[in-house]
């Protein structure tokens, strides 16, 4: 098929790119960068030795958009494309609103002017709200406990709204948790611009000696440790999981949780990257972060039932590809 990947060169879009040409698909990327670098267009190329083709759009610009499909006949969307920040998303909740709804609404609108037929949508955990976690994809959908979690939840409603009044166009909403990790060819990962707002770039980053320490967001959660219990998940693992969405795409609204089913508490990451990787990461308690939840992992079994998808790579693959990303790019 010929895909149109959104965001595709930021952390798990390049992923899954490269999980698309390794079953046959053909390529088209479309990123503004402001969440990615354009050097990992180059590093894809290096690891599969085919450079798709590239389009330095915002996907909000329903005019430059439109261009791509005009162009190509593209046969289906994987959208990563929007702001991403939990942290930030609560203090510019307005951004937040404005890039990610328009940006799917002006998608959504070539698709169905274009005749494309499939779509897939990377969504969040954050949908849930604070909920009894396993999290499963029947569960009734709770407030989002910030902006960012909320626009996921609206995006699902517009695409599963353009589903309904559109015959034939099909969509995959892919809840996945957190994805950790780097290809094992360390040349691309988690590569951040600007504040870093997830654990693993920080804890790599400390234990480089490019940051003092670690700030860990509360030890007072009703956890093992006292730490926020998170279902981390291997970054190729989650990409693998978007392609066979879009391959297995049936009729319809598709909805899958992307997780490994296990929790893992933050100090028990710490931990296991120190351990794995003989490094140090010094750390401080600091207070909770706004928009925190204490627990959340995933009911994975439908989308190993009806996709054939599970996650297969546990924390000391995480730790260990993370860290190798880090040594050789920073």
């Amino acid at each position: 098929m010929n895909i149109l990947v959104t965001g595709g060169l930021d952390f798990i879009g390049s992923h899954t790119t490269i999980e698309l040409i390794k079953n046959n698909h053909t390529v088209f990327i479309a990123d503004n960068l402001i969440n990615s670098k354009i050097e990992v267009l180059d590093k894809l190329f290096t690891i599969m030795g085919i450079k798709p083709t590239f389009y330095q759009i915002d996907a909000m610009d329903e005019a430059k958009l439109e261009e791509i499909f005009v162009k190509h006949k593209i046969d289906g969307v994987i959208h990563f494309a929007g702001l991403k920040a939990v942290g930030e998303s609560v203090s510019k909740p307005l951004e937040y609103y404005y890039n990610n709804l328009v940006s799917t609404v002006v998608l959504s609108r070539m698709c169905v002017e274009y005749g494309v037929r499939k779509f897939v949508f990377g969504s969040s955990a954050t949908v849930y709200g604070d909920q009894p976690s396993p999290l499963k994809e029947d569960m009734e959908l709770r407030e989002t406990t910030n902006p960012y979690g909320e626009t996921k939840a609206m995006r699902e409603r517009i695409l599963t709204d353009t589903v309904h009044a559109n015959d034939g166009f099909s969509v995959s909403l892919l809840r996945y948790f957190n994805p950790v990790g780097a290809h094992e060819s360390g040349l691309i990962g988690e590569d951040p611009n600007g504040i870093l707002n997830n654990l693993m770039p920080v804890v790599t980053k400390v234990a480089k000696g490019q940051l003092e320490k670690l700030s860990v967001f509360g030890n007072d959660y009703d956890t093992i440790d006292g730490t926020g219990v998170r279902d981390y998940i291997h970054v190729v693992d989650l990409a693998k999981g978007h392609v066979k969405a879009i391959e297995n795409l049936k009729d319809g609204v598709n909805i899958y949780n992307l997780g490994t089913g296990r929790g893992t508490s933050v100090l028990e990451l710490v931990n296991s990257f120190m351990k794995v990787n003989d490094a140090d990461v010094p750390f401080e308690i600091v207070g909770r972060r706004p928009g925190d939840i204490a627990i959340c992992y995933a009911d994975a079994s439908k989308a190993e039932q009806e996709l054939g998808w599970k996650a297969e790579l546990g924390i000391e693959e995480m730790v260990r590809d993370a860290w190798k990303f880090e040594q050789n790019n920073r």
